[in-house]
């Protein structure tokens, strides 16, 4: 019994044929062109929900500065952060990396504030909410 195990053994190849190797490499390549795809589209989303919650605590800050404040307002960017200012500084906050935001704003019923990300996808905060756009501005 134990002769017949070991003849088997030493008869046996040990290892892959050409047809073998390249089903594998099909069945991967397969695998890489659906996955691929898929991963990208996740990116965008990921920097438009980004987009998405900057323009949300942009908005909300201008919200509550007509809760008591009058007057214009301009949101800018700069490296990375955006400022809120009436004569002076208001407030500010950081972008999410990739965005860049604007806006203004008069009265608690007239203001608009967008963030565009590096796709040129924006989003608006306005008296109405949230909303796809730019408030009616280019996207440069």
């Amino acid at each position: 019994m134990i002769a017949r195990i070991r003849k088997s053994m030493d008869e046996r190849d040990g290892g892959f044929t050409l047809v073998e190797l390249l089903v594998v490499m099909i069945i991967i390549g397969i695998l890489a062109a659906i996955a691929i795809p898929v991963f990208l589209n996740q990116q965008k989303k990921a920097r438009e929900t980004s987009a998405k919650a900057d323009v949300s605590t942009i908005g909300k800050e201008i919200a509550a500065y007509y809760v008591d404040g009058t007057g214009a307002l301009t949101v800018s960017t700069s490296s990375g952060s955006w400022t809120l200012k009436d004569t002076a500084a208001v407030t500010d906050g950081k972008l999410s990396a990739g965005n860049t935001a604007a806006g203004s704003g008069t009265s608690n019923t007239s203001y608009c504030a967008y963030v565009y990300t590096s796709d040129k996808v924006s989003w608006q905060y306005s008296q109405d909410g949230l909303a796809k756009g730019s408030c009616g501005a280019t996207i440069p």
